[in-house]
């Protein structure tokens, strides 16, 4: 494997979509959803120890998380683990790390990946993340992977594809963030748009680069400690200087304003495990179209629900059709399927009359 390929794992999110099984103290990418053995995170790690070398791969998430992280993948290294003291979106996180990377090894290429994804082919998926690495090779480029579409998903940001530069890999005409359904069935049968993966490959100097051109007060928060990176100092100066940076998507900080920026357009059965939609549409359903996660559950006369209850609770339901019903601990969940981009809207009521307790 090249010694200059890194991997960074973005896992400190809380994932309120998926609320009430998805909870602060065990976000939706520690849970094994599909009963294989192994939670997002770890099948995320398994994807790509063959193509990156371990001692090369970070993970970057909250405090409160590493605990787990050491848990699931106990041969990651403490020094592998980046701790952020405060949510700031991915740009923050993304121009932590790509200093971070950049003081072990000027030479660096980087791949940027959620930590959960559902990825089908995952031969055709690690053959893909090559192909982007040999891309960005020798190019001052930014690089992301754009799905094949298969439905007028609202929930997902999209990507038109401009000019072919090579195989898969074109220039990128626009970026549209979560279109209504209307858009994004024109997107859909354009054939032109391709959805955001969320999925990125660059080499550290042309990431900072960018984010010194497109998101300069990002890059000065960082740019003013860059002699403690690689130094037992780093983490002492991110903590007293990490929540200075805006809170921001690394599209809006840079991929949207970047003018060297690339689509590699890839089709290997994706999905972002991000909603209770996401998790029906991937699992195995009955004949009525119901589906339950690894519970006790009576449907009649229901159709194309998902059960997911925690427990030895027996759930008999009647007369429901397209719903989510989910029972965690202290907290149950009964909404349409369709209204499922409220959760976290819902989850920030939760949040304004009762607390934390709940979340």
């Amino acid at each position: 494997m090249d010694n200059n390929r890194y991997c960074v794992i973005m896992c400190g999110g809380v994932g309120s979509r998926f609320w009430p099984f998805s909870k602060a103290a065990l976000p939706k990418q520690f849970i094994d959803f599909f009963g294989t053995g192994r939670s997002l995170l770890q099948t995320a790690m398994d994807r790509i120890q063959d193509i990156v070398p371990l001692n090369n791969i970070l993970l970057l998430t909250n405090e409160s998380y590493a605990p787990l992280i050491k848990q699931q993948l106990p041969e990651i290294q403490d020094s592998q683990i980046l701790l952020e003291p405060a949510r700031r979106n991915t740009a923050p996180c993304i121009a932590w790390a790509a200093h971070h990377i950049k003081a072990l090894n000027p030479n660096a290429k980087m791949m940027v990946a959620p930590s959960d994804h559902l990825i089908i082919n995952v031969e055709k998926f690690r053959q893909s993340v090559l192909d982007a690495f040999d891309f960005i090779e020798g190019r001052d480029a930014l690089v992301t992977m754009g799905i094949k579409p298969s439905r007028p998903e609202t929930g997902y940001g999209y990507i038109q594809v401009g000019e072919p530069i090579q195989g898969n890999f074109s220039s990128v005409k626009t970026f549209t963030e979560k279109p209504d359904e209307n858009l994004a069935r024109i997107f859909l049968d354009s054939g032109e748009f391709f959805w955001n993966s969320g999925m990125f490959f660059w080499s550290a100097d042309s990431i900072l680069k960018a984010l010194n051109t497109c998101a300069p007060e990002i890059d000065a928060v960082f740019e003013r400690g860059k002699q403690y990176f690689g130094t037992a100092q780093e983490m002492e100066y991110i903590n007293a200087n990490f929540e200075a940076c805006p809170s921001i998507s690394i599209d809006f900080a840079v991929m949207e304003k970047a003018r060297n920026v690339y689509v590699e357009t890839v089709d290997f059965g994706w999905n972002d495990l991000g909603t209770w939609r996401s998790l029906y549409d991937n699992s195995p359903k009955n004949s009525d179209g119901n589906v339950t996660q690894k519970c006790k559950a009576l449907m009649f006369n229901s159709h194309n629900n998902i059960v997911a209850i925690k427990g030895d609770k027996l759930v008999v339901a009647s007369g429901l059709e397209g719903y989510i019903v989910a029972d965690v601990d202290d907290a149950l969940l009964i909404v349409p399927l369709e209204e499922e981009q409220r959760i976290k809207q819902y989850v920030n009521e939760v949040k304004s009359k009762f607390g934390d307790k709940y979340l």
